[in-house]
């Protein structure tokens, strides 16, 4: 069982890069809440459906659809008719481009700080501990989605992911 005191710091970390990286990337969307995740995850996937995008976010219909009204306002983001006719394509504007990736140096530059305080051989270690416990956490490809969705996947190419390997 492990140390009530390493849960206890490892909640905490968790905690304050989280709070890092929402604060860095609502600052860089100029929103909160969904609208950072939505604008990446449609850069990464365009032409996904909005139930797609729902799911990954963790929205209600209802919610993703009021959310994707407000990108529309915003000028980021446009719905077109999905392959069958029947579903909506989301696709990112040019300002949604330059908006996601935004977010996402704005989530890489809070993450570089952080990574900052350790040594380059510090920094190796924890990359392979933290591949490890993405790899063991990740439940399944619905849960993938999710965990990536602010995902540079550039920097991690699904073929060296450890959340999209253990997610198929």
């Amino acid at each position: 069982m492990p140390d009530r005191r390493a849960a206890n710091l490892l909640g905490a970390l968790v905690t304050l890069l989280h709070d890092e990286v929402e604060t860095a990337t609502a600052a860089a969307a100029a929103h909160g809440a969904a609208i950072p995740a939505a604008l990446v995850t449609v850069r990464g996937e365009p032409g996904l459906s909005i139930d797609a995008l729902r799911r990954i976010l963790g929205l209600s219909h209802s919610g993703a659809v009021r959310l994707l009204d407000r990108l529309e306002e915003d000028g980021t983001v446009a719905r077109k008719a999905g392959p069958d006719g029947r579903t909506v394509a989301l696709q990112l504007t040019a300002a949604g481009r330059r908006q996601a990736d935004q977010v996402q140096g704005a989530r890489q530059q809070a993450m570089q700080r952080a990574l900052g305080v350790l040594t380059p051989t510090e920094q190796v270690r924890l990359l392979r501990l933290v591949e490890k416990l993405l790899a063991g956490l990740t439940r399944d490809q619905p849960h993938c989605d999710h965990i990536c969705r602010l995902c540079d996947l550039a920097a991690c190419p699904e073929a060296r992911c450890p959340v999209a390997q253990a997610g198929h």
